[in-house]
């Protein structure tokens, strides 16, 4: 039997209570009512209270479990554990930590792929995979602010969308190919970060056109 929800619980409670037990029952019945009423009754949850819980549907659910998949990946890597890897190994942990999390629901990942895949959920599935790779990267000790903060997200999220793409197929001995799959792709990650930083390193004293033309329009006095 599930864990039951105290029956004082705020709705955020009830959210991240449930979302796992969903997460549960979506392999066969969906990201679905169904799939809510039977998480909820696990609980001892009110049917009424989970329905407003969750009352934007589907993607509401999803939402949850991917923020539940999140908690489980700080949990399992706590400052402490990453302060002592070198970045490679920390994006790296922290991926295959999030498919740790999902490995016993690999078809509800893949329904609820197929869920977020929808054009009216577009928006939604965009915002859900910026959360996650941009934690990934402040677990990381990442603190760019410029234009490398949003690329070094947009890069991992094609990494981790990938790699995805790839676990969920994967029935080799502990994800072996998925591992491999994963570890090449962070080796192209670090390769264009070096790259990337030797050509900012070779250019930062050369001219700047903005500047340029910034002082054509704005003359000193």
């Amino acid at each position: 039997m599930a864990d039951q929800i105290p029956a004082d619980a705020t709705l955020d409670e009830i959210r991240a209570g449930l979302a796992p037990l969903i997460a549960d029952n979506a392999a066969f019945d969906g990201w679905s009512t169904l799939a809510l009423e039977t998480a909820a009754d696990g609980a001892g949850v009110d049917r009424d209270i989970a329905a407003l819980a969750f009352k934007d549907g589907p993607v509401a659910m999803i939402d949850a479990w991917f923020a539940a998949i999140d908690a489980e990946m700080v949990a399992k890597l706590p400052p402490e554990t990453l302060g002592a890897m070198k970045v490679r190994a920390k994006i790296t942990a922290l991926v295959e930590a999030r498919l740790e999390a999902t490995a016993g629901n690999r078809e509800s990942l893949r329904r609820a792929l197929a869920v977020l895949a929808l054009p009216q959920n577009a928006l939604r599935a965009s915002r859900l995979g910026w959360r996650s790779v941009d934690l990934m990267w402040r677990l990381a000790g990442d603190t760019a602010t410029d234009y490398n903060h949003y690329t070094k997200r947009a890069i991992l999220g094609g990494v981790y969308t990938a790699t995805i793409l790839v676990f969920l197929d994967d029935e080799s001995e502990d994800w072996a190919d998925t591992r491999a799959f994963l570890a090449r792709r962070i080796e192209g990650i670090m390769r264009f970060e070096k790259t990337k930083a030797g050509i900012v390193k070779r250019t930062q004293n050369l001219p700047s056109l903005s500047r340029f033309i910034g002082r054509l329009r704005y003359p000193a006095s």
